[in-house]
């Protein structure tokens, strides 16, 4: 594969770990949400390496080259690569967070070490350590064990070096490993002093208590430096035949925790006797990804920073919008019959998919209910609404993916409480992902059976449709619906592959789809007629719809992207992508819709999409990309793509190396928050 044709799938995804890493040094963005961009860099990081980075290295043992599969890159070169990529952008990382914590200083917050209390907060933190951390502490002796415990996946460590007095000769320094608590907040509050506000990390009161913790052993000195294993996070579900799926499953998530080590982080800091006494003992080679860092790991935490009562120093709330023309305290299903409505969370108010669900859990008229479940929120609406339908008679139907990545814990433990409740479960369909998003539901009207549902670019999941924007159609047309039974039929029977009339459904018909229709627009373009492309998605990866959208650059058909992650397309070369250009919006909310618009002489033909133009999503999942019938949606749709492309104060410029901001002579114009004006004015 071409390196000067497209960009490796995992460097691009480090440049869009890069732009959330611009986020938190913002100014613009209000200090504490600056922490938690860090948090959330440091998050995306993890799972990269638990999955991406493992991977690579998984080809890289087996002693293949992978430079198909990579872009190019042989994977040795490219695990090298891309461990020099993170050493950087951490390095940036600890300069960005020890500015805001001057900054936070500005404003009479303090995140204060062990050695910067006063007498007052020391006794706090003693009695805080004895009642809270002391209890949970897992302190691990490392001279006498022959064999380490494996430490878990992604957790923290302080390690911890005593130098003995010389009177005990029996050895000269002890190790040891202490487990910071995940039971607790990793940050604790400290009493204030007039108006200053103090907060401390966890690391850094059990710091404070080492003394407490030690205290049956004589020594001349005391060092405690974090470090932290990121495991492969790969499940192996193959084996044994007597086992169920879920079991299997359960299992392999267990065995997640202990996984081949990806990569080894350390305070820089940290004695080399100390590194060279931990790297053996924890069977750490020089095949993994050693990253120095920084004084704390796990920055991931950052995430949940306490707000401390500091709202200016937050993003504003906003009020999630009602639709308009459809009233949550009237009937959904009485107004979604004469017309179609489009849901554009967190603008728009995620109750509409809840309400939508309850309503035809209580409506007498209503047969049968079918979904597709991919993320759940932990504690969930949409689940107990489900449960609610089975109780009054309802004929439940849930195909749970079990295989969501990170979600299979959750996912298995929802699935075992429908079951119980007489929901009928499917579990996915064998060698795909079901990762499409829809819900049908049979009501009797007339003596006959209509079709009702929703089909969304987002998961059915409340706490992140505060935080994810996603387009969801409430719908009646029998057309897409029926096309909808015959997805939900596939699940049941899935060596029958159904046609559609209105649905494009992967895996058979979605890369089809996309090259006759990027055929259409190259032929319009070499009739001169008018043509256009425009697409908004999480992710470009796909190499031959790649080059498909190459070919009708060349042809002159002018393409629009709007990519919010990994763009493997190289915009703006002349020959072979002159006519594209390429964004990427990363601001408050994340960019989560799949939104395919092309233009033809006559209309715009407007589709919404659960899957990315990635290799996965066309090929190996089942996708729903749904079309828009509807004139006032469809324009609704055009309008949002439209605000989204025209930001010119958090949008970057895809075809720069270094994320370059999108700025015009133009009035300033921030897209997620136009994109929720233009909905207010509609209300």
């Amino acid at each position: 594969m071409q390196k000067d044709r497209f960009y490796n799938r995992e460097l691009s995804w480090l440049k869009f770990n890069e732009r959330v890493l611009q986020e938190a040094s913002d100014p613009q963005v209000p200090l504490i949400e600056r922490l938690r961009f860090l948090g959330i860099f440091s998050n995306n990081l993890d799972e990269f390496f638990r999955v991406r980075y493992a991977l690579i290295k998984r080809i890289s043992q087996a002693g293949k080259s992978g430079k198909k599969l990579l872009g190019g890159f042989r994977a040795s070169d490219l695990l090298k690569e891309i461990t020099q990529i993170v050493i950087n952008h951490q390095t940036e990382s600890l300069k960005i967070l020890h500015k805001i914590q001057s900054d936070l200083k500005q404003h009479n917050i303090h995140i204060v070490k062990e050695d910067e209390v006063n007498e007052e907060q020391g006794q706090f933190v003693k009695h805080f350590f004895i009642e809270k951390i002391s209890p949970a502490l897992v302190t691990i002796m490392l001279n006498d064990l022959q064999e380490v415990p494996n430490l878990q996946d992604s957790a923290v460590y302080l390690a911890v070096k005593l130098v003995q007095k010389e009177e005990d000769n029996s050895l000269k320094n002890r190790y040891s490993l202490i487990q910071i608590p995940t039971n607790v907040n990793r940050f604790v509050v400290l009493p204030s002093i007039g108006k200053d506000k103090y907060v401390m990390l966890v690391d850094d009161l059990i710091r404070y208590n080492l003394d407490l913790i030690f205290n049956i052993f004589t020594y001349e000195s005391i060092s405690a430096n974090m470090i932290k294993i990121t495991r492969d996070a790969q499940l192996d579900i193959e084996g044994d035949l007597g086992k169920s799926y879920v079991e299997k499953l359960m299992k392999s998530v267990n065995q997640r925790l202990s996984g081949d080590a990806v990569r080894f982080v350390y305070d820089k800091t940290i004695e080399n006797d100390t590194l060279e006494y931990l790297l053996p003992k924890l069977g750490i080679d020089n095949k993994d990804s050693l990253i120095p860092g920084g004084r704390y790991h796990n920055r991931r935490d950052y995430m949940k920073f306490p707000d401390l009562g500091a709202k200016h120093l937050l993003y504003s709330k906003i009020e999630p919008l009602p639709i308009s023309g459809l009233i949550l305290q009237g009937s959904l299903l009485k107004e979604i019959a004469h017309r179609d409505f489009l849901q554009f969370t967190p603008y728009q108010t995620f109750s509409y998919t809840v309400k939508f669900l309850r309503e035809a859990a209580l409506d007498p008229k209503v047969v049968a209910i079918k979904i597709t479940i991919y993320r759940l929120a932990e504690i969930s609406h949409i689940a107990s609404s489900l449960i609610n339908a089975a109780k009054n008679g309802k004929e439940v139907t849930v195909s749970i993916e079990l295989q969501a990545r990170f979600d299979e814990a959750n996912n298995i433990r929802y699935s075992e409480k429908m079951q119980r409740e007489g929901i009928n479960l499917i579990f996915g369909v064998s060698g795909l992902k079901v990762h499409s998003k829809a819900c049908l539901i049979h009501r009797l009207e007339h003596g006959k059976v209509k079709r009702y549902g929703f089909i969304s670019t987002g998961n059915f999941n409340e706490n992140t449709a505060k935080i994810y924007t996603d387009y969801t159609l409430f719908t009646s047309h029998n057309g897409i619906l029926k096309d909808l039974e015959e997805v939900f039929g596939f699940f049941e029977i899935n060596y029958k592959i159904n046609k559609y009339k209105h649905l494009v459904v992967s895996p058979h018909f979605t890369r089809k789809f996309f090259n006759r229709k990027i055929d259409q627009q190259i032929k319009l373009a070499n009739e001169g007629k008018h043509c256009g492309i425009l697409f908004k998605m999480n992710s470009l990866s796909d190499y031959k719809m790649i080059a498909k959208l190459y070919e009708a650059s060349r042809a002159g058909v002018k393409i629009k992207l709007i990519v919010r992650g990994i763009c493997c397309l190289i915009p703006g070369v002349k020959g072979f992508s002159e006519n594209i250009k390429a964004i990427s919006v990363i601001d408050k909310f994340l960019e989560h819709p799949r939104l395919y618009i092309f233009n033809t002489p006559e209309e715009q033909e407007v589709f919404i999409s659960s899957a990315d133009l990635m290799t996965r999503n066309l090929d190996y999942r089942v996708e729903i990309t749904c079309p828009i019938y509807d004139d006032a949606i469809k324009q609704e749709l055009i309008d949002t793509f439209d605000i989204s492309w025209n930001d010119n104060v958090k949008a970057r410029d895809l075809s720069t190396e270094n994320n370059q901001y999108i700025k015009t002579n133009n009035k300033p114009l921030r897209s997620q928050f136009a994109t929720y004006d233009y909905y207010k004015a509609k209300v």
